[in-house]
């Protein structure tokens, strides 16, 4: 089994979601050595959850499966190239690699266009399409250093 093995069923899991209703065309796997450890498709829809991307799903389903917030050792199939909210799920994730099918233009080209996502994260702050305040920052501050001073802590 290789890449091009895991990001066939990429696809197929992807024609499911579609097909079924469950969402758009989108799906992803995590692979441990050679292991499907996670499996999702897009179920944004069905789910009324704007967070139920395939990477979403596949990186919560591996994360249950091995019983850890952390997916080192692992790779992410995916097949269409993660937009900016997989992917920062992915990096926090930590997955060794990513692998993945049809580029974020291709996507577009279908009617999933997150390109006015990227080009909101260029903007200044104040420039956002939605509006964003910024209050209490000494007492947000004094959580974090609660945190920093939590003996039980598990860092991530």
């Amino acid at each position: 089994m290789n890449d091009d093995f895991f990001l066939r069923q990429t696809f197929q899991l992807a024609r499911e979601g579609m097909t079924t209703n469950q969402g758009g065309p989108f799906g992803s796997l995590v692979v441990r050595d050679g292991k499907i450890v996670g499996r999702g498709y897009n179920q944004v829809t069905s789910t009324n959850d704007p967070t139920a991307h395939a990477e979403v799903v596949a990186i919560r389903d591996a994360c249950r499966n091995l019983g850890t917030f952390q997916l080192e050792g692992c790779t992410l199939y995916a097949s269409c190239e993660p937009c900016p909210m997989c992917l920062g799920a992915i990096y926090w994730a930590r997955p060794s690699r990513i692998v993945y099918g049809a580029f974020h233009s291709d996507a577009a080209g279908a009617g999933f266009d997150d390109q006015f996502i990227y080009e909101e994260l260029d903007k200044p702050r104040e420039e956002r399409k939605i509006p964003m305040q910024q209050l209490l920052r000494e007492e947000a501050n004094a959580v974090f250093q609660e945190w920093e001073a939590l003996e039980k802590r598990i860092p991530y």
